[in-house]
């Protein structure tokens, strides 16, 4: 089973940008994806939540949500991301740097709770390795699944290399490889900590050039690093599925 562990209903982009379950399932379809982890960003984590349920919706075979944290109010958040776990079934939670502060007193109170209740935090740091660094160690028992290998489009492979580090001496760090366009650091992570450890995602949609092209271009890209079949296999959705208990 294929299953893209990165997919924005709403993106964190200068427009903002949204796209429709109908249309994240037909690129799915088209490429050869059978499930999606979907969340709604660069909006309030009430309305994120509601984007999400909506379309897991009307897709609930196919389409596994994620919450937004955005936690500008400590306790009206941590009451919204509770209720989605414990209600609404969602699966982990979403952090991006960009929009939410990583400093202890904010983002400590979603850390943990994301460990109590036994779901991972996929969360794109912009590069900022240090506050990874604490909250793996603060958070042990909190999955923390590193967006990008660290940084989006990152072409610095010291910085990419002080997270597969990281990973290597912390067993709730996980690595994302959407975004990653030093390849072979992908396959490099994947013989240091493990395939168990490696997560694909496509980061989409993106219509550059098109949704379809996008994601069949990511997918190509873990096919194109020559893994072993097994590993190859936990890559592109064993790992996320055993993490999720799908």
């Amino acid at each position: 089973m294929i299953i893209d562990s990165h997919v924005h209903l709403k993106h964190g982009d200068a427009q903002k940008t949204e796209y429709s379950a109908e249309t994240i399932v037909k690129t799915m379809d088209t490429v050869g994806i059978d499930k999606s982890i979907v969340f709604a960003m660069s909006t309030s984590a009430s309305r994120s939540i509601e984007m999400a349920n909506e379309a897991v919706g009307k897709f609930p075979h196919r389409l596994i949500p994620y919450a937004y944290a955005l936690p500008s109010y400590e306790s009206v958040v941590l009451d919204h991301l509770d209720q989605a776990i414990l209600e609404l079934g969602f699966r982990g939670i979403k952090i991006h740097a960009g929009e939410c502060t990583l400093a202890d007193y904010v983002i400590d109170p979603v850390m943990d709770l994301a460990g109590k209740r036994g779901v991972p935090c996929l969360i794109d740091c912009l590069g900022r390795y240090e506050p990874i660094e604490r909250m793996a160690e603060k958070f042990p028992r909190t999955k923390i699944i590193v967006a990008h290998l660290g940084r989006y489009l990152c072409r610095e492979e010291a910085l990419i290399e002080r997270f597969i580090r990281l990973a290597e001496g912390h067993e709730n760090v996980l690595l994302d490889a959407s975004g990653v366009v030093i390849t072979d650091k992908i396959r490099e992570a994947v013989d240091r900590i493990g395939s168990e450890r490696v997560i694909f995602g496509t980061d989409g949609p993106h219509e550059s050039p098109d949704t379809v092209t996008y994601a069949r271009t990511e997918l190509d890209k873990i096919r194109s690093l020559n893994l072993k079949p097994k590993d190859q296999a936990a890559v592109l959705g064993g790992t996320i599925a055993g993490l999720l208990d799908l």
